[in-house]
């Protein structure tokens, strides 16, 4: 019973919470002086921030993902098998910019550095324009001297220290100022989105990185495709000058004996000889001129990748902190802080008034 009753007594009741309630809002009214004063220290601080908070700049492109349409390529290689072509690996497509894969492609150092190199207009380089206006000479003057820097001289003769530079910006534009990403993960459209408080540099980096990522596309997943049709296509030029060579020995040779006596053979043998090789190479150029036809067709199938839907457009889109909004947000940030701290302090002077009163 002594159990029960303890438990009974340690219960909160109705009556309890609102005395706890009535005292706690009386407490607070006793101190509207101090939540007023943190109030007003809030807007100023809400104003000063929206003031000085200088506004951000989006410029976003938009694609589609094209994956490789190698829909008629299967029917293709019905037909060549019958003509002892097998097309084999042609008609596989690598998922190298497929998926995920081309998004972590743009946040790659490589594309980020390549872009960062790239001009931004006719008198300096993109990250030249970076360290401007971030004020990196300032900032990193303790660590590196960037003045001295020369970014413009070919890659391969940068020192350690451009190297580490270059790396480091590319480090905080993909953490910071760059945002790739699938609106729709059912849908092949991806967004690419560059965040800067300069507005041109937003628009011409997010524009180079677009193209720097095509380029390298074009470059990469069409390479074996391209390299398969340029030794066809010289293969297919060396037959055929084989075979003009063999079609004018043939017509030199019947030229030589227009009308030869049947029962002579040995006047008959070269111009066979030359008949033969023209059949050969009539052969074997027809067979190329297949093969090459066919790894048209799959070269085409491999490109483009992307194809651009909306590209950055001046004025960009821009977000910033309004004075009315940064001056209510300031007061309501500072407000609560000032709540807080008169809530536990005043839950502090409750718990050692208890303990003193314990001790007596």
């Amino acid at each position: 019973m002594a159990d029960q009753r303890h438990i009974v007594d340690d219960k909160i009741t109705l009556r309890e919470v609102v005395l706890r309630f009535r005292y706690w809002i009386a407490f607070f009214l006793g101190k509207w002086k101090l939540l007023f004063l943190a109030g007003l220290i809030g807007l100023g601080l809400g104003a000063l921030a929206s003031v000085l908070k200088k506004p951000v700049y989006h410029a976003e492109t938009t694609f589609v993902l094209e994956e490789s349409d190698m829909s008629g390529l299967g029917q293709m290689s019905g037909l060549a098998s019958l003509v002892g072509v097998n097309l084999g690996s042609l008609g596989s497509s690598s998922g190298l910019f497929q998926g995920d894969n081309i998004m972590e492609l743009y946040r790659s150092d490589n594309m980020l550095g390549k872009t960062l190199l790239s001009p931004f207009d006719d008198q300096s380089l993109l990250i030249d324009r970076y360290i401007s206006f971030q004020e990196l000479d300032k900032k990193w003057k303790r660590k590196v001297d960037l003045t001295a820097m020369d970014f413009s001289k070919p890659r391969e003769n940068f020192t350690v220290s451009q190297d580490s530079v270059l790396k480091e910006i590319s480090k905080l534009i993909r953490e910071k100022q760059l945002s790739v990403e699938k609106p729709n993960r059912k849908l092949t459209i991806i967004q690419v989105n560059v965040s800067s408080k300069d507005e041109k540099f937003a628009k011409v980096f997010n524009e180079t990185l677009v193209d720097k990522v095509n380029s390298f596309y074009f470059e990469t997943k069409t390479k074996k495709t391209a390299e398969n049709l340029e030794i066809l296509q010289s293969q297919a030029d060396s037959v055929r000058k084989i075979l003009d060579q063999s079609l004018a020995a043939f017509a030199s040779s019947t030229d030589r004996v227009p009308n030869p006596n049947p029962l002579l053979q040995a006047a008959t043998v070269d111009a066979r000889k030359k008949q033969v090789d023209v059949q050969a190479s009539t052969a074997v150029y027809t067979e190329i001129v297949k093969n090459l036809e066919i790894a048209k067709v799959n070269h085409r199938n491999n490109s483009p990748l992307i194809q651009i839907i909306d590209t950055p457009v001046l004025p960009l889109k821009r977000s910033e902190i309004k004075l009315v909004k940064g001056m209510v947000l300031g007061a309501i940030a500072v407000g609560f802080i000032a709540l807080l701290f008169l809530y536990f302090g005043e839950l502090y002077r409750i718990h050692v008034e208890e303990k003193q009163g314990q001790e007596i």
